[in-house]
């Protein structure tokens, strides 16, 4: 299933991010941080740039009982506007998982968790933590979802990365573990019973609504160092 999740805006307020992100690995500011997560700069560059286009991508679970289908185009919530995928519309709520959302971000966690095994249990801890304080600010949207707003993941993985990561020596990884799987965890899976009631084409697993928390999260772990 292809559908934009944000209005054109957004998309390249996120591509001038990720431009001055390079600008920022070109001329050497972050490679360090970079090599802290295990990853070689520019590959985590790409990872970043596939997590933003692969928004687009959702991959059918299954298939649940929604209410009627949201009117409107476009919903907003947090002061962000999203638009409702109308033509998948079909009386029932398809549960779906993003590719730039959900999928990429979690193989990232596996590759960085496999690398610093000894961050594990600080991650689990800061993954709950996280996933706690999100799910206390998600907010079901009529027509399209879960969603969050956009500061709180980064912002809260940031700080559970510096507490928690200080004994490892790796806040960066302990930060972008947990703010991926808390957000995912938080938002998305501890809100699935709430989807029937949301009258939404499609919900997606890590899209629209915390797919931006999740991407900032990724840009404020490798920064955090």
């Amino acid at each position: 299933m292809v559908f934009a999740p944000f209005v054109f805006i957004y998309v390249l307020i996120f591509l001038i991010g990720l431009a001055f992100l390079f600008a920022l690995i070109e001329i050497h500011v972050i490679n360090y941080v970079f090599v802290a997560l295990g990853l070689p700069p520019h590959l985590a560059f790409a990872a970043l740039l596939v997590s933003l286009f692969g928004s687009y991508l959702n991959i059918p679970i299954t298939q649940v009982e929604g209410g009627p289908v949201h009117p409107e185009p476009m919903v907003q919530q947090f002061g962000v506007r999203y638009r409702v995928p109308i033509r998948y519309a079909g009386g029932r709520t398809t549960v779906a998982i993003n590719v730039g959302g959900a999928i990429v971000p979690m193989a990232i966690s596996a590759y960085v968790l496999l690398h610093f095994p000894e961050i594990i249990a600080a991650a689990i801890i800061g993954t709950a933590i996280v996933a706690f304080v999100v799910h206390r600010f998600a907010r079901p949207v009529p027509g399209m979802g879960i969603a969050t707003p956009m500061l709180i993941p980064p912002i809260v993985a940031a700080i559970v990365g510096m507490l928690l990561g200080a004994a490892t020596h790796h806040a960066d990884a302990v930060a972008y573990v947990s703010g991926v799987m808390g957000t995912l965890i938080g938002a998305d899976l501890l809100n699935l019973g709430r989807l029937r009631e949301l009258g939404a084409p499609v919900a997606s697993i890590g899209g629209a609504g915390t797919f931006d928390g999740i991407f900032l999260t990724g840009i404020v772990a490798v920064l955090l160092a």
